[in-house]
This record gives structure tokens, C-alpha cells and sequence, in this order.
């Protein structure tokens, strides 16, 4: 039964690879701006931390100036109360001077620890988005090749496919027809209008000319 989940398994994750090639083939830069993505959320993340990490610090600092600031200030104390003899006041600052050194020691090691992370997570987050702009300005030159890439291929396919050419030089030649044809009839509309025209003066001026002659007669 276990070797049948194996190989279930097994077919799913191959099949899920084979898809993902398929779509890299397909869609390169698309891939690629996918996976920048992911990249700006992991680097956003870090981001987060850091300055929870940087918080933390400020946190520890703190606590660390307190605890040693009270410290001090019961170690004096109990150097007050014995010069002054009193037995049960020196012993209550002896103790809370002695309980605040501990913790001002554990605290300052915590902060060390802490500073120590942080410099490191700085160090870490400034390199992933280093790293993160160096990728976005791949994809550029990327996206710069594939357009130039398309750009000849479709150059090519108009100047050396005869298939492409011919179709084209169709079409072309479709129009230039339906130019000649338009023009003929422009042509010829024009010509009727102006043969219309001119033998309506002609016959004009005959009528002015026969009317003119009768009544030279008639005279």
C-alpha cells in the first residue's frame, strides 16, 4: 500500500514539473516575474523581522539600563546602611543589589546575543535586496532580448516569407483596383455633369441667337 502512495506521488510531482516546464517554455518571462514576486515577499518578510529584531534590542537596551541603574543605586544603599549600622536595611539592598547585578548580567548577554542577530539579519536583508535588484535588472535585459527577438521574427516573416509576401502583394493590388475603379466612376460622373452642362449653354445661346435674328427680320 505504501509503494502505491509512493508512486502516486511520484506521477503527481512529475506531472507537476512537466506542467511547470511546459509554462516556462510557453511563458519564460511570465516564470519570471512569478518568481520575482515570491522573492519581494521573502525580502518584505526579513524586512519584518528586522524590525521586530531592532524593537527587541531596544527592548533589552532597556531593561539592561534599569536593572543595572538600580543595581548601583542598592549597592549604595547598602553602603550607606552599613556605615550606619542598621543590620536589616543593609542586608535587604545588599540582596536586591545582588538580585539586579545577576539580572543586569543575563540582560546584557541577551543584548549582545540580540545585537549580534540583528547585525546579521541587516547584513542578510541588505544582500537579498541587493540580490533582488540585481534580478530585476536581469529581467530587463530578459525582456529587452525577447522584445527585439519578436521584433525580428516578425521582420522576417514579412521580408522573406514568399507566402507572407504574395498574400500582402494580394492586397495591395485588391486596393489598388478598387482606387481605379472609384476613380473611374468619379471620372465619369464628372464628365456626364460637365457634357450635361455645357450642352444646356450651347443650346442656350442658340435660342439667344435665333431670337436675336427674328427680330432683325421683323425690323
Amino acid at each position: 500500500m505504501t509503494n502505491i502512495f509512493t508512486r502516486i506521488k511520484e506521477v503527481i510531482i512529475a506531472d507537476l514539473n512537466e506542467t511547470l516546464h511546459q509554462k516556462e517554455k510557453q511563458n519564460p518571462i511570465g516564470l519570471l516575474n512569478q518568481y520575482l514576486r515570491q522573492c519581494e515577499q521573502e525580502t518584505e518578510k526579513v524586512g519584518k523581522l528586522l524590525e521586530r529584531q531592532s524593537h527587541l534590542k531596544d527592548e533589552f537596551t532597556r531593561e539592561y539600563s534599569q536593572a543595572k541603574e538600580v543595581a548601583e543605586k542598592r549597592k549604595y544603599q547598602a553602603e550607606i546602611a552599613s556605615k550606619a549600622g542598621e543590620a536589616e536595611l543593609y542586608q535587604f539592598a545588599a540582596a536586591e543589589q545582588q538580585q539586579y547585578s545577576e539580572r543586569a548580567q543575563r540582560l546584557n548577554a541577551s543584548l549582545a546575543q540580540v545585537t549580534e542577530q540583528l547585525r546579521e539579519l541587516e547584513r542578510k536583508h541588505e544582500e537579498m535586496k541587493q540580490k533582488l535588484k540585481d534580478m530585476h535588472l536581469r529581467r530587463m535585459e530578459l525582456m529587452g532580448r525577447e522584445n527585439a527577438t519578436r521584433a525580428n521574427i516578425g521582420m522576417n516573416k514579412v521580408l522573406e516569407s514568399d507566402t507572407y509576401s504574395n498574400h500582402s502583394y494580394s492586397k495591395f493590388k485588391d486596393i489598388e483596383s478598387y482606387l481605379d475603379r472609384l476613380e473611374q466612376k468619379v471620372n465619369s460622373t464628372f464628365c456626364r455633369s460637365t457634357i450635361d452642362d455645357r450642352i444646356a449653354q450651347l443650346e442656350k445661346e442658340m435660342n439667344s441667337k435665333e431670337s436675336h435674328s427674328l427680330n432683325l427680320i421683323k425690323e
